[in-house]
């Protein structure tokens, strides 16, 4: 009987649906929805098909052997990491040096943001906002081939401490300075490039709401903390959200040409990337370096639905989902 009223009422059906379906925000925006097709192609085949190789963290890995015929050890790969005391050590250097590369890198973004949107000649904006970017193009390899030149023993800052009388800076067998480095690098090279879409934020908000401030009297201190820095607080919020995802991965690309193996820095400097990279080197075991990297990327994504809930709890409309 069922079946009898499905085929007498299928055109009506089928209307009903199509009908539905012309109301849904995909058939509202379809051209939209095909511009994300190549980005959403490009996620599938370079983010989700290799997950696939989360497999070889449990194995012997053989590349000849391949995923299938390698032989499964379970979670021997894990215990070479956690074994003694080294995984505390990188892992804390890992985070540390991360919680304060995102912390100032977003601080110094949004002055650099903020201060920008106060220039008001287009010329010099157009200019600072070019060399300000400039240096996220430069890569790692060539920022620490020109820092020997301030770095070194009789380089140029140490030339500057002996002028004021003050004691040189061995920086390649003093770990301790090497956090201080790193960060100072770091927010010179990315602060002005993440700059950018703290800039679009500003330049989204309505001037009406200013030229109302300042006609109550309101100076331009108090539109900054009163009106601009509330108004993109959900976009610092997410890009916070995004950063701390990516706070168990050890910035590989910056560190090592700076450190190499000097062994002497380690205590400061070894994070999780650096030490799979030796282990890898040494041993040549792929399910170690996988395991490693499974890791980082459970913790991280524990991290960010920690974040995330944090943010739907207190400032709902900052959650990512």
């Amino acid at each position: 009987m069922t079946n009898t009223y499905l085929e007498k009422n299928k055109d009506s059906f089928s209307k009903k649906t199509i009908k539905y379906l012309k109301k849904t925000d995909f058939f509202k925006n379809k051209g939209r929805y095909l511009l994300l097709l190549p980005s959403l192609v490009f996620m599938v085949v370079f983010a989700y098909f290799p997950m696939v190789g989360i497999v070889i963290a449990f194995q012997e890995y053989d590349p000849v052997q391949g995923f299938f015929g390698s032989k499964w050890i379970g979670i021997e790969n894990f215990k070479f990491f956690f074994q003694g005391t080294e995984w505390i050590q990188v892992t804390v250097n890992t985070l540390y040096l991360n919680a304060l590369f995102i912390l100032t890198g977003t601080f110094l973004s949004i002055a650099i943001a903020i201060m920008m949107s106060e220039i008001h000649k287009r010329i010099f904006k157009k200019a600072s906002q070019t060399l300000m970017t400039l240096p996220n193009f430069v890569s790692w390899a060539t920022i620490a081939l020109f820092s020997v030149v301030f770095l070194e023993s009789d380089g140029i800052i140490n030339v500057i401490l002996e002028l004021f009388g003050r004691e040189p800076i061995s920086f390649y067998s003093d770990p301790d300075v090497w956090v201080s480095v790193f960060v100072i690098i770091k927010a010179w090279k990315g602060a002005g490039w993440g700059a950018i879409i703290y800039m679009a934020a500003i330049l989204s908000i309505d001037n009406e709401i200013y030229e109302a401030a300042m006609m109550d009297g309101a100076s331009r201190f108090q539109c900054i903390f009163k009106i601009t820095i509330p108004l993109i607080k959900n976009v610092i919020v997410l890009m916070l959200i995004m950063s701390i995802g990516g706070i168990f991965k050890g910035d590989f690309g910056m560190i090592y040409p700076f450190i190499g193996d000097n062994s002497m820095l380690y205590p400061t400097t070894d994070v999780i990337d650096t030490y799979v990279y030796r282990a890898l080197r040494s041993f040549t075991n792929y399910g170690r370096a996988a395991a490693i990297g499974l890791y980082q990327s459970i913790m991280g994504f524990i991290l960010v639905l920690l974040a995330n809930f944090l943010a739907k709890r207190y400032s709902p409309e900052s959650a990512i989902f």
